[in-house]
């Protein structure tokens, strides 16, 4: 007997058919004496649905109002979900993050989990009930209703899991796991049956989908072993859990990329003190995200700074960076869209040398240009077109040998 959290998303629980579905899957694991935590997410289409409402009243949305239509979703979800149990022959129960008291800070349509009070869940636990969860909302200090932003639901699942102590978390989704790399753009990639934290951390945060960043940060931090799997089949996924012996023999995990991002130059740049301060400062005061840095000393104490932004804020960016070039006194601003971000990801980075280096020679016999590099212990990134993404991520998967357990020889 174990004490189970399971996240379903929006896919999952599209209609009253699959929530059905699903309802008699986690009646099974019931069956079997399992004590079981249900977190969902909003239909699918739900919450896109709710944001063009709320932006046909207003342009930019109140956002605490916002949170209090956009959590509506899981409140109907989790509903539904308990009456298809209940109709089955089971009791469940559902509840909304304030009767749990999921709390949270109250930056509203992006809140962080401060702490979650268990004594409800465990007292309905201990009724032999299957407990339902909205997941993706909590309460402030105000007790106004709050959420977490896009994949919110997967660190409510993981969160619940840590204050519940649970043996483990189930993520429920539309792929089988976390593979080599994204296999739409390959069809060699291969499912991986276990990866570390660290691993997954820089995976979510470089590109891959599979499980939100924030999730994956509270697995970490409480040991909560994560087994993302697919809703749809009954193979098993891929366990995301503490770094071993085995994985550290793993020269290379994956390969993702990130569209996402957008590069910006200023040229020029007088090579003072206080000088990176003054050019980031109002772009971070924006809120606006840089990702790799870039500085390039140039003779007669002058420097180029180069930096990636998202996609999105690109255009603001440059406004902002172009007004800074004017009062610092720099010679001018380029930039470009059409970029996109590879890296290779993996904790036996730590232990091999040259690593890098084979991913250089990779992109140069592809003739794909680098135009920016950055890496970490277990992470190694490269900027180039983004017309060659799909050619630098087979060419990378194939010299790492992804398509096979790429330990290496003795």
């Amino acid at each position: 007997m174990a004490l189970i959290v399971q996240k379903f998303g929006g896919t999952s629980v599209a209609d009253p058919r699959k929530i059905k579905a699903v309802a008699g899957r986690v009646m099974a694991y019931h069956d079997k004496g399992h004590r079981m935590i249900v977190v969902l997410s909003a239909m699918a289409g739900e919450t896109n649905r709710f944001i063009d409402l709320a932006q046909q009243m207003q342009k930019m949305p109140d956002p605490r109002e916002m949170d209090v239509i956009l959590s509506s979703g899981e409140q109907v979800t989790v509903a539904l979900f308990a009456m298809a149990i209940k109709e089955a022959g089971l009791d469940a129960i559902s509840f909304l993050g304030d009767q749990v008291k999921i709390s949270t800070d109250s930056m509203h349509t992006k809140a962080r989990i401060k702490n979650i009070d268990t004594e409800l869940i465990q007292k309905h636990l201990d009724e032999g009930k299957i407990v339902v969860v909205a997941g993706f909302q909590g309460v402030d200090e105000n007790n106004d209703i709050t959420t977490l932003g896009r994949g919110g639901s997967d660190t409510s699942a993981v969160a619940l899991a840590a204050a519940l102590k649970a043996d483990y978390c189930e993520i429920f989704t539309d792929v089988e796991g976390v593979y080599t790399t994204d296999p739409n753009i390959y069809k060699a990639a291969r499912k991986i049956d276990r990866i570390s934290y660290d691993e997954m951390l820089e995976l979510a945060s470089l590109g891959a989908k599979v499980l939100d960043i924030r999730s994956v940060g509270f697995a970490k931090r409480y040991n909560v072993p994560i087994h993302v799997r697919s809703t749809f089949t009954d193979t098993k996924g891929t366990w995301v859990v503490k770094e071993d012996k085995e994985m550290e023999d793993m020269l290379v995990s994956g390969v993702t990329y990130n569209k996402n991002e957008a590069r910006i130059t200023i040229a020029k740049v007088p090579d003072t003190p206080g000088i990176a301060s003054k050019i980031f400062w109002p772009i971070s005061d924006a809120g606006i995200v840089v990702d790799m840095i870039i500085q390039n000393t140039r003779a007669g104490e002058l420097t180029d700074m180069t930096f990636t932004v998202p996609k999105t804020d690109y255009d603001r960016a440059m406004e902002l960076v172009e007004k800074i070039a004017q009062e610092i006194g720099a010679e001018r601003v380029t930039g470009s869209r059409d970029i996109a971000k590879i890296s290779i990801v993996g904790v036996g980075m730590r232990n091999h040398s040259g690593i890098a280096t084979t991913m250089f020679q990779v992109l140069s016999n592809e003739r794909i240009n680098i135009s920016m590099i950055s890496t970490s212990e277990i992470k190694v990134s490269c900027v180039i077109d983004e017309k060659y993404t799909e050619l630098a991520v087979r060419a990378l998967h194939d010299a790492f040998a992804l398509e096979m357990e790429n330990v290496p020889d003795e």
